[in-house]
């Protein structure tokens, strides 16, 4: 008969559902015109905030500009009003004249001080300094020929002289103004003011944008990026690199290019790949600049690209959002409305079988109530069997214990014979004596013999009291037991053995009061067996000596029995635990002992082994600290 589960009742595997063949169509062309929404959402965005961002630019460009030229036009006529003073005049037609020069020095240094510039200083027709502003400091200019210098070659041609350079006396960076000294129509020399534009950088750092200015030649002296200074935007040839080093504008200057990549989009605009100083990556920059034509600069701008492509991304990111969980939504309803009508049919389904099922089940219930009745008969004959068993198995262990036990005591049982008759030998001359004391009326040393006998009784009720509690059986519970009152038990019952062998046991427990988790006679039986394993090793040794050490490690205590007889021989050490193992002579033992002990040790949560050692045979008995 088949059941609602069986081989019949299977469904047969089917392939996709047309179903799942139009989500599948509706996946991918939803992933086709995501992909083209992104790409033209990209497009427009960056579009909008490249403009955004070039105007933005742009105005603080012109704003920049603006500045600069303002800073340059406050000086730039300067140099022309100095040029018509009669004492420049004079000092150029009688420079030999050191009472003139000393007083235009300090009319220099005076109007220097006024017009707040960097320098003033006036230089004949060869470009020699025969006066400056500078005169006091260490280096002044006066001396020095400057007939190298652009500004001071246009001035001699009869125009404004305009120039920016590092100083080569000074080696700070300034802008020049240079005008011709005439007399009539002939030029006899050049005045020429330094202006310090380092405050310029100082008013424009520290801004979202970077902004710099560079010579015609593109190298940059004039930047809010320090680490920018003296480079250039695109490698120079080698006249240009040339006309520079001559000039001796840029001492030491190693013409090293800005950036990579750069892409002209429009007139003023440039896309350059460049390392901001302390990072290691490339970045997008957007350069904008415009030609100061009376300055000859190059003012820039350069705008980092990387807010607007995180904005290109954002914008990306919320689009590609809404439409995944828009697409999404529409899915789970298509998905609900699919699972409906699955559910609709498979409960159609369902319901046929489960009435199939109801008619074979009824017919299958009997059968198998018949079958379970029979087999939980069985199941509680054989619970019943394994109860028996166990409590047949669990008294036999006990008597097995109780036996090894007694056969212990029948071994020793020569000794304590000794250890008895000795006080009774001692009793009955101790009676016999008093008895004759008595007579003789001498009461003191009857009382005395008297005392010796109680104390014998004394000592014999001792041993047999140790005896009566070792050979009674155990509850088999544990408590908090006093290693050393267990230790000394053992002892105490072993005492005729170890005395007749004449061994020497010395035993050690740190701290005195320790206590472990055991059951105390089944300890005191381990221990028993233990040591007179150890006493019959010893037979026939020069050297007998029995070690009882205990100390606490942690949460357990380790109690180590060492003895200096033969050990155990290496053969034989991974059996000794064995039942019937036994390395003992014949009529000695029939090899439970040790197999008991690790038996009860087991069942206190301890460990019993076994090594060797130099001097003979040790066990370690490791108990659970109480």
């Amino acid at each position: 008969m088949e059941g609602p589960y069986s081989a019949g009742s299977m469904p047969v595997a089917r392939g996709i559902s047309p179903w799942h063949v139009s989500i599948l169509k509706s996946v991918l062309l939803f992933v086709v015109l995501l992909a083209l929404v992104l790409f033209l959402s990209s497009r427009w965005i960056y579009r909008q905030g490249f403009e955004k961002l070039a105007d933005q630019g742009m105005v603080k460009l012109e704003l920049y500009r603006t500045y600069l030229q303002g800073v340059l036009e406050k000086y730039e006529t300067l140099p022309e009003l100095l040029a018509t003073d009669k004492m420049l005049l004079a000092a150029l037609q009688n420079p030999s004249n050191q009472l003139q020069i000393d007083a235009l020095n300090r009319y220099l240094e005076a109007i220097n001080s006024i017009s707040d510039t960097a320098d003033i200083y006036l230089m004949d027709r060869n470009g020699l300094t025969i006066a400056a502003s500078n005169w006091k400091h260490d280096n002044p200019f006066i001396g020095n020929n400057f007939s190298y210098r652009p500004y001071f070659q246009e001035a001699m041609r009869g125009q404004l002289g305009r120039y920016f350079a590092l100083g080569t006396t000074s080696s700070k960076r300034g802008y020049y103004f240079a005008f011709p000294v005439r007399k009539g129509m002939a030029i006899v020399g050049v005045v020429a003011i330094k202006i310090n534009i380092d405050t310029v950088e100082q008013n424009w750092a520290h801004r979202e944008e970077s902004f710099m200015i560079s010579d015609p030649d593109g190298v940059i002296f004039i930047t809010s990026t320090p680490e920018w200074r003296y480079r250039t935007f695109e490698l120079l040839s080698p006249e240009q690199q040339k006309k520079i080093v001559d000039s001796k504008r840029y001492p030491n200057t190693r013409f090293e290019t800005l950036g990579t990549n750069i892409e002209n989009i429009a007139s003023g605009r440039q896309l350059l790949q460049l390392t901001p100083p302390r990072e290691s990556v490339e970045k997008s920059y957007l350069r904008q600049f415009h030609f100061m034509r009376d300055a000859g600069w190059y003012v820039n701008i350069l705008t980092d690209m990387e807010k607007l492509k995180r904005d290109v991304f954002i914008f990306n990111s919320l689009i590609c959002s809404g439409l995944v969980l828009g697409f999404l939504f529409l899915l789970l309803l298509s998905q609900r409305q699919h699972r409906l009508r699955e559910l609709n049919r498979i409960e159609e389904e369902a319901r046929r079988t489960l009435q199939e099922a109801n008619e074979q089940l009824e017919f299958r219930v009997l059968d198998r109530t018949r079958e379970l009745t029979e087999t939980n008969r069985l199941l509680r004959k054989e619970i019943a069997d394994r109860q028996r068993t166990e409590a047949a198995l669990k008294k036999t262990r006990s008597e097995l214990i109780h036996a090894a036990k007694l056969a212990a005591l029948g071994q020793m049982s020569a000794g304590i014979n000794h250890e008895f008759n000795q006080p009774l030998a001692a009793i009955r001359s101790y009676a016999e004596n008093g008895r004759q004391f008595l007579d003789k009326g001498r009461l003191d040393d009857t009382r005395w013999n008297l005392e010796q006998i109680a104390e014998l009784t004394v000592r014999m009720a001792q041993i047999g009291s140790q005896l009566k509690l070792f050979a009674r059986k155990s509850s088999g519970q544990m408590t908090t037991v006093p290693l050393h009152g267990v230790i000394d038990g053992a002892l105490e019952i072993l005492g005729p053995a170890i005395k007749k062998s004449g061994a020497t046991v010395r035993v050690r427990i740190n701290p005195e009061d320790l206590e472990v988790k055991a059951n105390n006679v089944l300890l005191q039986q381990v221990l028993v067996n233990v040591i007179s394993n150890g006493i019959q090793a010893m037979e026939g040794k020069e050297r007998k000596e029995i070690s009882i050490d205990a100390k606490q490690e942690q949460e357990l205590v380790p109690i180590i029995i060492e003895d200096s007889g033969t050990g155990i021989p290496q053969a034989h050490l991974p059996h000794i635990f064995e039942p019937f193992y036994t390395t003992k002579k014949s009529g000695q033992g029939l090899g439970l002992g040790l197999t008991i002990s690790d038996r009860i040790i087991l069942d206190m949560n301890g460990t019993i082994t076994a090594v060797n050692t130099p001097d003979g045979a040790c066990f370690i008995i490791t108990l659970e600290k109480a």
